[in-house]
């Protein structure tokens, strides 16, 4: 009768295979680096590969204080361990002991002679990279239709703007038919006449994001007039997509945020523009009032009816001016003829008359002043206050002073 096993004996027995077996636990294994993962306990994982087969590998936290460098995604390297069997899940994996560089990997080779080529292009130059717009209405996404990346960007996007439409193009992201379908996206979203475009993908390993990393959708990136947001990967996954991409994005998150302006701010923002612009207008208003109110004062001051209301008024001033001279010219004249006339009373014959006193005058009118201009019998004619008298010269006598 046969022997019937468990699998945790199955897997003991594997173990202990290996463990026996003196060259399994003293290897070096030269392989390609490959989803290097540093645990928080101080592990690293990472997967060492050739072009045909893969091997799971671990570093210890004790095995790293001889490591001299820091893995990372396509090193080409040299590792020293032992092989063994984790029973639990009944893998076997390659325990490191030791690490050395073994040149560069091939797929790090060709995405640094890429980056080189590209560069030296112009196509990383700053003078051609697109400012992406404050505010959209419409956004763009190329990437895979399920996983996280695509949740992540309409949760984002949906919760700081609900109103910007958002065009999902299903991409293929890995795989030999991933760079065709990501240009296709471009082109297809392009057409929609979109305002942003994001293009890009969830975590993996180099292979994982590989297509991110070709000519083809690199150049397709630079040539499209929309602007493109590259997020592929997490933070620390770097791809030649970002740097042809108009701005490159940490995470599908970041990107979200990057492209769509938090719709609280654009109304306090639309808010502020709207009382500047109530204020500017009621400036103008007042500085167009003003002006108004002079330039009708100039019209006023400068129609014929106003100028000949200045004139009228002008002449009532002249008026009021002339009259005021000739009454002060005709009270001076009006006091000089008082004084004349004053003065004339005083030398007035028929004052004198009115005094007492008498005019003479001959039978003609002369003036008899002197008793010489007399003759017996010459008529003479006495002027008096209230009359004449006619009266004959009988005698004269000289009264000698």
């Amino acid at each position: 009768m046969k022997n019937i096993y468990s699998v945790t004996q199955v897997n003991s027995y594997i173990r202990n295979m290996f463990t026996q077996d003196f060259m399994l636990q003293s290897i070096q294994v030269r392989g390609e680096i490959s989803n290097c993962k540093y645990h928080s306990s101080g592990h690293i994982y990472f997967t060492l590969k050739d072009a045909k087969a893969a091997i799971a590998c671990v570093m210890f936290a004790g095995s790293r204080s001889g490591l001299a460098f820091r893995l990372q995604e396509g090193q080409q390297v040299v590792v020293d361990g032992g092989m063994d069997v984790y029973e639990r899940d009944g893998k076997y994996q390659l325990y490191a002991r030791a690490i050395t560089r073994d040149g560069t990997g091939q797929l790090y080779e060709r995405f640094e002679q890429l980056k080189r080529e590209l560069a030296e292009l112009g196509m990383f130059a700053e003078e051609y990279k697109r400012p992406i717009p404050e505010i959209i209405r419409t956004l763009g996404v190329v990437t895979a239709p399920t996983g996280a990346a695509v949740r992540d960007i309409i949760q984002i996007a949906s919760r700081r703007n609900p109103y910007v439409q958002m065009i999902l193009y299903p991409a293929i992201v890995q795989g030999d038919q991933a760079v065709a379908s990501i240009i296709n996206g471009i082109h297809a979203l392009t057409a929609f006449s979109v305002d942003v475009i994001i293009v890009g993908r969830g975590g993996g390993s180099i292979e994982d994001l590989w297509a991110f990393n070709e000519r083809e959708v690199a150049q397709a990136i630079f040539d499209c007039p929309v602007p493109i947001i590259s997020a592929v990967g997490h933070e620390t996954d770097t791809t030649i997509a970002d740097f042809a991409a108009d701005l490159r994005a940490p995470t599908p998150s970041a990107a979200a945020e990057l492209a769509v302006c938090e719709f609280s701010r654009l109304e306090e923002k639309m808010e502020e523009y709207a009382t500047a612009l109530y204020r500017g207008m009621m400036g103008r208003c007042d500085r167009y009032r003003r002006r108004a109110e002079m330039l009708g004062a100039l019209l006023r001051g400068g129609s014929p009816a106003g100028r000949l209301k200045q004139n009228r008024m002008y002449l009532m001033r002249l008026e009021e001016r002339l009259q005021a001279s000739m009454r002060r010219q005709l009270d001076g004249k009006r006091h000089i003829l008082a004084l004349y006339t004053e003065k004339l009373r005083g030398l007035s014959p028929l004052d004198k008359l009115s005094q007492g006193f008498s005019w003479v005058t001959d039978e003609h009118g002369r003036g008899i002043r002197d008793v010489d201009q007399t003759r017996e019998g010459q008529l003479l004619v006495i002027h008096m206050k209230n009359g004449i008298v006619h009266a004959r010269v009988e005698g004269k006598d000289r009264v000698i002073r």
